[in-house]
């Protein structure tokens, strides 16, 4: 009963936000609630809540004072010279920006941690996707798949969970899933390219002063009845690479009309009262004068998150305030730069603590665990000597709809069991485990995903709809690469 239960409160959840009858805030909440009632555990609701939010605290502070410290770094200037660098390569073709977005997060997810990759890429790509309306759910799905492949490195979570679950060596599990990963990491530049120029037909290929400079007449038509800002200011004053601005820009229409147009053509995408000022040189909070300050404190932060020197929330809570302290030294300049990324940080921690429900009652009612159980017990005895491939099989859905917690420390040791009975090795079921990543960073139980879909303006059930087939398609290529080459 339990395993039906949970699958069902998992189907109603997804159902219900990708149809947007819900926000994903009030069904994060409401529905496990409603759930635990219908299981009869309705009085242990407040436990299993305070013990999830317990669990999701220290990650709220991360991604609380993270969003803080990056979004002061954007304010003064430290990535302009990156944006500089992508509108020249870019030179406004849509597929030129999607490729460049791919390029941009797996780099940036080197460091290990999906919400600064997000923070960095959507801020940098932003102002471009918006000017030339494109599809906003492109970008966010590329970052997304992209940062999964890459969440595979030793220090960014999944690897070292199955080494530590398994008793392994984790350069023993990830060295030889290289090949593999790169053909994930291929994959995903492929569908980049394909969805850029997806959006180059629907849009036409602009010439940069053309993206820049628009009649306003074209400016105030939106896909679902924006309304403009700024007025006659949208054509002037744009000259140049480094004028990209949104402030006179159209409201709505973040995905264009064409008859291809994703699902971002909804008010989700066309709510941009934010000021977001792109790469305006005139703006008041630039510190060209810190700049070499900045940089070296957040390639330290960095370093001391790769290296794990102090817990990733202590880092990011000294890095927040120290960057406020010296960038902006007068007590209101820094109250405006906290407010001015007020919003972001109430949706995404808010999102944090409204999965602790839901991931509290997924586990404390023990419905995750017997899903887990039915999952296993119905992979046919027959498919024994295949199990690396049945777990990567497994990691899919598995990695999706549990935490990696879950997976790798209540899974994937049973996994391993019975691969180990039929004589597949623990290290070929933990390179397998590693397969589900690319669709594991869109789980709506992953904090992360919240910061992208909520810095991009695009509701998780459009982002949903549109990534979980890529991410599908990129983790079974690196499954079949890892079994073509051997690997698993």
């Amino acid at each position: 009963m339990l395993t039906i239960l949970g699958f069902a409160m998992i189907a109603t959840f997804l159902v219900l936000i990708m149809t947007k009858k819900m926000s994903p805030i009030a069904a994060l909440v409401l529905i496990p609630a409603l759930f635990c009632v219908a299981v009869g555990q309705g009085a242990q609701l407040g436990d299993y809540v305070i013990e999830g939010v317990g669990n999701l605290a220290p990650t709220a502070a991360m991604l609380m004072f993270a969003i803080v410290y990056f979004g002061v770094m954007i304010d003064v200037g430290l990535f302009d010279p990156i944006v500089r660098g992508i509108l020249k390569f870019c030179r406004a073709d849509p597929m030129r920006i999607v490729v460049g977005t791919a390029v941009l997060a797996a780099i940036v997810s080197l460091d290990g941690d999906g919400s600064t990759t997000f923070m960095i890429t959507v801020s940098a790509m932003y102002p471009l996707y918006k000017r030339l309306k494109m599809s906003l759910v492109v970008m966010t799905g590329v970052a997304a798949t992209a940062n999964g492949v890459m969440n595979t490195l030793p220090w960014g979570g999944p690897t070292a969970r199955a080494a530590t679950a398994l008793k392994l060596d984790a350069s023993e599990i990830f060295v030889p899933m290289i090949p593999a990963l790169a053909m994930g990491l291929l994959a995903v530049f492929v569908l980049a390219y394909v969805l850029g120029l997806r959006e180059r037909k629907r849009l036409g290929m602009l010439t940069l002063d053309e993206a820049l400079v628009r009649e306003p007449e074209q400016e105030t038509v939106s896909t679902g009845g924006g309304s403009t800002r700024g007025g006659s200011t949208g054509t002037g004053g744009t000259g140049g690479e480094d004028r990209l601005r949104k402030d006179a820009s159209a409201s709505g229409g973040g995905t264009g009309t064409g008859a291809d147009a994703d699902p971002t053509a909804d008010p989700a995408d066309e709510a941009d009262d934010d000021d977001f000022q792109g790469l305006d040189p005139n703006r008041s909070t630039l510190r060209p004068k810190l700049y070499w300050f900045n940089a070296g404190l957040t390639a330290a932060l960095l370093t001391a998150m790769i290296m794990e020197l102090m817990p990733i929330p202590v880092l990011f809570l000294l890095g927040a305030a120290l960057a406020l302290t010296v960038n902006f030294p007068h007590m209101p300049d820094q109250r405006a730069r906290i407010a001015a990324h007020a919003d972001n940080v109430l949706n995404v921690s808010g999102m944090v603590f409204a999965a602790a429900v839901f991931t509290g009652v997924l586990t404390g009612t023990g419905m995750v665990e017997n899903m887990a159980d039915w999952v296993v017990g119905a992979v046919p005895d027959a498919m024994g000597p295949h199990m690396a491939i049945v777990t990567g099989l497994l990691s899919l859905p598995l990695t999706y709809f549990m935490s990696n917690d879950g997976f790798y420390f209540g899974v994937l040791p049973v996994l391993a069991e019975a691969g180990a009975a039929h004589g597949v090795s623990p290290l070929e079921i933990a390179r397998a485990s590693l397969a589900g990543q690319a669709l594991h960073m869109s789980s709506p139980l992953v904090p992360a995903v919240y910061v992208l879909v909520g810095m991009a303006k695009v509701e998780f059930g459009d982002h949903t709809r549109f990534t979980v087939k890529w991410a599908i398609l990129t983790s079974l290529v690196v499954l079949a690469a890892g079994v073509l080459f051997g690997i698993m």
